[in-house]
Parts: structure tokens; C-alpha cells; sequence
């Protein structure tokens, strides 16, 4: 999504080209390709499909059918995490408790079909900001909360800086997890204010923000994250500018941060 202005072929190419191992995948344009199409495409060139994203929005209808659909994507695609976006509040019950206990019985009630397929479920928490629409699961703590009721190995967490940098108890969080084998997921961006119109499409190119991202890195790394890093950032100027200069300079930021 850092540049869903390029083409998945453009995409494969340019990581090549840039020796970027693996990339996290979202549903939309994967199945805009074809899964078959975009599993074969990316494994020819020797990527790894490091997440794909995303699974979710437990409090909306058809839910279950969604979710078993992108578990069985993700199975074709060659990965083994699914990133859980889990829900905000429903219309009619605008109760954050209740919310969260909902989504934890829809995953209780898909961590099965996921185990069965080896493809573990990473729920992501969000900043608070996007409690009420999109996530009702808005920190690190909550999310273990949920995770912590199912083996490791089907239900971890994401962390992604973007949505917990502010939270002073994620530190510990993020080595609760760790220490349980249940970070599935670790994603960078950058805060950057003023927040745009919208707010969902601000996220900060690396080093351009409030994050000490290389903090984080060091924290994660600590807890025993040994996986990918994956750079995830929503942000319409970024969308509007050249993709393929757009890819190389988040690496750049990369490796500077």
C-alpha cells in the first residue's frame, strides 16, 4: 500500500531490482490480479509474501465468509499471517466492552480454520483515533487480551508503530508478546502533524515524524522478533508522486532510520 500506485508486476520488479526480499500484500489488488495469478507472479521472482492484509471487521455482517475467503488467499499466496483489522463499534451498540468482546468470539470461532491452514491470525490494534469506525482494539494490551485466550501459534498481534508509539505501556507490551512467541506482525511509520483532512491517509515517510523508529526496531529485536519489518504508509502525497521513486526512497529512509 506504501505504493499502490505501481501495477503488482511493477511492484515485483522494482523490489527485485531494489533487492527488497518480501512484500506484504493487500486483498484488494491481489484479487483485482487474480490470487493464483499473484501468488505465481511473486513467488517466480523469488519474493516472500511477508503478510497479507487484511482480515477482519468482526462486528460487520458477513464477516465469516470474508475472513475464511482471505485465510484461503493467504494459504495460495505462500504466506502464513494474516493481518486482523478487527472492527469498531456496530450502529446500533455503541459499547467499546461490548465490541471488543464480540471480536473476541469471532476469532475465537475462525482461529481454527486458520490453525488448520498453518496461517496464524495477527490482530493489529489502532490508534484510538479510529476506534469508533474501524478498530474497536486500540492497544497492544487489549490485543493480547484477545490473543492470549488461543495457542500462540494461531493468534498473535501486530505492532505497528504508527498506532502505538504514544501508548507508554506498549514497551512492555511488545515484550509480553515476544516472550510468548506472539508477534506475528512488525510494521513502520512515522507520526507526522499536522494530521490531514480524513486523518487515515497520514502516515509519515520514515524519519519525517515524532517515532524513534530505530527504538522500536531495537524493541522488537529485543523481544525476539526475528521476521520481516514491514513499511506500511497511507499517505496521499506519497500516492501522488512517482511510485517506483517513491519505493526507493522509503528504503532509503529505511536503512537512514
Amino acid at each position: 500500500m506504501t505504493v499502490k500506485q505501481l501495477t503488482l508486476p511493477e511492484l515485483v520488479s522494482h523490489c527485485v531490482r531494489l533487492g527488497i526480499p518480501g512484500v506484504g500484500l493487500w486483498r484488494e489488488p491481489v484479487q483485482e490480479y487474480g490470487v493464483e495469478a499473484a501468488a505465481a507472479l511473486v513467488r517466480d521472482a523469488g519474493l516472500t509474501v511477508t503478510t497479507l492484509c487484511r482480515g477482519g471487521f468482526f462486528t460487520t455482517e458477513g464477516w465469516l465468509d470474508s475472513n475464511r475467503a482471505a485465510i484461503d488467499e493467504a494459504v495460495t499466496l505462500g504466506t502464513d499471517t494474516l493481518v486482523l483489522v478487527s472492527g469498531g463499534l456496530s450502529p446500533s451498540c455503541p459499547d467499546l466492552p461490548a465490541a471488543r468482546a464480540r471480536i473476541a468470539e469471532a476469532i475465537g470461532e475462525l482461529a481454527p480454520y486458520a490453525g488448520e491452514r498453518d496461517v496464524r491470525l495477527a490482530i493489529e490494534p489502532l490508534h484510538p483515533m479510529y476506534a469508533s469506525d474501524r478498530c474497536a482494539v486500540s492497544t497492544l494490551d487489549q490485543a493480547l487480551e484477545i490473543a492470549e485466550r488461543f495457542p500462540a501459534e494461531q493468534v498473535g498481534v501486530t505492532v505497528d508503530t504508527y498506532h502505538l508509539w504514544w501508548d507508554d505501556r506498549a514497551p512492555a507490551a511488545v515484550e509480553r508478546a515476544g516472550a510468548a512467541g506472539r508477534i506475528h506482525s512488525f510494521q513502520l511509520a512515522d507520526w507526522t502533524t499536522p494530521l490531514p483532512a480524513g486523518v487515515l491517509n497520514g502516515r509519515g515517510q520514515l524519519g519525517t515524524g515524532s517515532i524513534d523508529l530505530r527504538a522500536w526496531a531495537e524493541l522488537a529485536e529485543k523481544a525476539g522478533w526475528t521476521g520481516p519489518v514491514e513499511v506500511e504508509l497511507f499517505n496521499d502525497e506519497l500516492w501522488a508522486r512517482d511510485g517506483v521513486e517513491v519505493l526507493e526512497e522509503t528504503l532509503e529512509r529505511f536503512l537512514a532510520v
